[in-house]
């Protein structure tokens, strides 16, 4: 099939190189020319596993197209995805101006029947506000084609979104019509050889079933954090907790890792506008509102943790923090909303310098605060520690699971963790001399005959 997809970010790019590479011809517009002539050149502006060998490969057989041609991209196929960015606003509304922008465009150059298939993530009765503008842009002109609009909301996640894509565990398709359905289905046949994936439905329940998902996934990480919290207080190991409620099949270990809090492009985003959504329809979404409050809470958990170990805020001044993660997930090189920079921002107003390693977000964190004098971004985990007053890790990527703790203390001032991710076992490391403060845990200090042999 001829596949356009409109926008080249997270989403859109996943899936026009993703469907390139079972065989459908892809051609992705975005307004961005710089990004494009890149994207034709093979370089990809995101890290994702995976992604790079898919659209190079696909670039060479012809197969995924890169054009800023807006009408081009119109006749390039009758199946139009929409896959632009949806920004929450400064009320934590989702913005559909470029949603309803490539609407527009759409109407204003099509010369026949269009599918037109919302794949960003959009409120409740998007799908019918782009109907609405689809109809108001073909009113004006005589002969107007047909077009049906469909719902079909990803499920990717960040690091993994190759294999999601791929092999994904569901395909939910929003329509009521049945050329739509057809279409939809010969679009999606090769991810269906296995089994029936695709869940079909209309399209304000396709909407509703993504906006529910990461909410609900959001909520059992608020949870968990709420509880890790309470067994710090209670002195209770969160650790044990988790896998003791883990192993109730109910529950499952999904999701219910301990931390500081969830991050990225889409869960923040999602859960301020399935609450905004309810607010709008005079309903009182008080689970939803305080997944979003807890989380923002856990948010600076890390760094209250470094202000208490060293008698308050004010003893902060002149201190060094290395960081070891700056993306709020592993695999990626995403920062948005990620907790590193609340940890970041409140060490710097503290007046705390940071020395900080990220397996590739180092170039993100760059082009974010660009250069300054309490911020030195190294090339490994163990250049970060050198004169280090503590350790901070932020981001559980696999290379900091097992580090040498031997090199680490060589290199640090103090032989000081704090554990956002709970990477390490509290006991090993106070008989090492350690003192190590994570996430519902007791603070584990150092033995007083480690002590003395550190000395």
């Amino acid at each position: 099939m001829n596949v356009t997809i409109f926008g080249t970010g997270y989403v859109g790019l996943v899936t026009g190189a993703c469907l390139a590479d079972v065989g459908h011809n892809v051609m992705c517009m975005d307004i961005d020319q710089g990004k494009i002539d890149r994207l034709n050149k093979g370089e990809i502006p995101i890290y994702e596993p995976g992604l790079q060998a898919i659209v190079e490969r696909n670039i060479k057989d012809g197969t995924l197209v890169f054009t800023t041609d807006a009408a081009k991209a119109v006749s390039h196929a009758d199946m139009q995805f929409v896959a632009v960015g949806t920004p929450p606003d400064e009320t934590g509304a989702a913005d559909l101006q470029y949603v309803l922008a490539v609407a527009e465009t759409i109407g204003k150059t099509m010369a026949g029947f269009k599918l037109v298939v919302v794949k960003s993530t959009v409120p409740v009765g998007t799908c019918d506000k782009v109907a609405e503008r689809l109809k108001s842009v073909l009113g004006a002109r005589s002969n107007a084609p047909a077009f049906e609009v469909v719902s079909n909301p990803e499920f990717l996640k960040e690091g993994a979104a190759v294999s999601d894509f791929l092999k994904p565990d569901r395909i939910i398709v929003g329509t009521d019509s049945a050329k739509a359905r057809a279409m939809m289905a010969e679009l999606y046949e090769p991810f269906n050889r296995n089994h029936e994936r695709t869940i079909y439905m209309d399209r304000r329940s396709s909407e509703l079933t993504k906006y529910a998902a990461n909410a609900m996934l959001a909520t059992k990480i608020s949870f968990i954090n709420e509880i890790a919290n309470l067994a710090e207080k209670l002195g209770a190991d969160i650790e044990h907790v988790r896998r003791g409620i883990g192993a109730d099949p109910r529950i499952g270990y999904h999701f219910i890792y301990p931390g500081i809090g969830y991050g990225g492009s889409c869960f923040p985003k999602d859960v301020q506008a399935l609450a905004r959504t309810a607010r709008e329809v005079g309903y009182d979404a008080h689970l939803i509102e305080a997944v979003e409050a807890v989380n923002n809470r856990q948010k600076h958990r890390l760094f209250d943790k470094i202000a208490n170990h060293f008698g308050g805020e004010r003893n902060l001044a002149g201190k060094t923090v290395a960081i070891w993660g700056l993306s709020f997930k592993p695999n990626t090189d995403d920062m948005r909303e990620a907790s590193s920079r609340v940890l970041m921002e409140s060490l710097w107003s503290a007046g705390a310098r940071v020395r900080a390693f990220d397996p590739v977000a180092g170039e993100e964190a760059s082009r974010l605060y660009g250069s300054r004098p309490d911020m030195v971004l190294v090339g490994d985990k163990y250049s970060a520690l050198d004169g280090a007053d503590a350790l901070a890790v932020c981001t559980e990527w696999q290379q900091f699971r097992a580090p040498d703790f031997g090199e680490m203390a060589l290199r640090m001032q103090n032989k000081t963790i704090f554990d956002g991710r709970n990477l390490f076992a509290p006991e090993r490391l106070r008989d090492d001399g350690w003192t190590y403060l994570s996430i519902g845990r007791a603070t584990a200090l150092p033995r007083p005959q480690a002590v003395e042999q550190a000395r």
